[in-house]
């Protein structure tokens, strides 16, 4: 008899507490969403919680500054809101950051400036800005070639997302040896090394988080670390994403070009593809045909 009061007991308890925790749910002070008059939501958006540290290449932040909190407090509240956007970045992280990450690694770069990619070009490979920037990296036409990119007509390694790293790396490495800070030398990504030299020398400082910019570069940092900080906790921003949900890197065989190919569609078919996948495995291919002059080769990688 005992046994079944306990029991009963027990029952009853079990019954209040989710009786409790039904009425806090349905408590409109607690939840994300009331109810107006005509019967329509109205949801309750929060500012993101701001992190009591944070780093970029293992430089701090200096979040004890009212306005260093401030600036990135913004970047933060524009981006953290994106979910469909940052949801499609972390899967597409999946297939590219592999790759970016050892490239980085290979060329003695900080790993956190995948980050910057992100900022960028938001990892999409066939993103072209208003004024000619293109893909990962956002290089210039013009800018390319100086760090080893092969930009005419028919190839475009911008939209290579290797080669692009590589030359991005070397950047980096330059802005770095110049202005002392990795977080300096991707300032200078946005505004120039000269332009980050010429306000340093005007204002008589030389750390980033001391000088002002134009508008743009004062964000640009803000905004890597806010992408930073949301990408590398999703969970904590409502992004409820899982490794199996991410894309995966391409599985690709590579075949060596020494020769002229006059259709790549030809091509595509001679090597048991489709047109379209090879222009998706090798977005750098601008033409419908590729010149390789005497001496030069290039590597075409089709579907596995």
């Amino acid at each position: 008899m005992r046994s079944v009061v306990y029991f009963l007991s027990g029952m009853l308890l079990m019954a209040l507490v989710f009786t409790g925790i039904a009425l806090k749910k349905a408590d409109p002070t607690t939840t994300p969403v009331d109810v107006s008059a005509d019967g329509r939501p109205q949801y309750k958006w929060y500012p993101p919680m701001l992190p009591s540290q944070l780093d970029f290449c293992g430089e701090v932040v200096p979040l004890d500054r009212w306005e260093v909190r401030e600036r990135l407090d913004r970047e933060l509240l524009t981006n953290a809101y994106l979910h469909g956007s940052q949801l499609y970045v972390l899967k597409l992280a999946g297939r590219y950051f592999p790759a970016i990450e050892a490239r980085l690694k290979a060329n003695g770069v900080p790993d956190d400036f995948k980050y910057v990619c992100v900022a960028e070009s938001s990892l999409s490979q066939n993103a072209l800005s208003g004024v000619g920037a293109a893909s990962f990296w956002q290089f210039m036409k013009d800018t390319g070639p100086a760090y080893g990119l092969e930009i005419n007509d028919e190839v475009d390694e911008r939209f290579n997302a290797v080669k692009a790293t590589d030359a991005a790396c070397a950047y980096f490495k330059t802005a770095y040896a110049k202005f002392g800070t990795w977080t300096a030398a991707a300032a200078s990504y946005n505004c120039g090394q000269a332009g980050y030299a010429n306000q340093a020398e005007f204002q008589g400082a030389q750390n980033y988080y001391d000088l002002i910019f134009p508008d743009e570069t004062n964000r640009y940092v803000f905004r890597i670390l806010a992408l930073k900080y949301i990408l590398s906790h999703p969970k904590n921003f409502g992004l409820m994403i899982e490794n199996s949900d991410e894309y995966q890197p391409l599985k690709s065989r590579v075949v060596e070009v020494t020769e002229s190919v006059s259709n790549l569609a030809d091509f595509a078919k001679t090597n048991n593809t489709t047109y379209k996948m090879l222009k998706i495995y090798n977005p750098w291919l601008r033409a419908h045909k590729l010149t390789v002059k005497p001496g030069k080769k290039y590597e075409i990688e089709l579907p596995l």
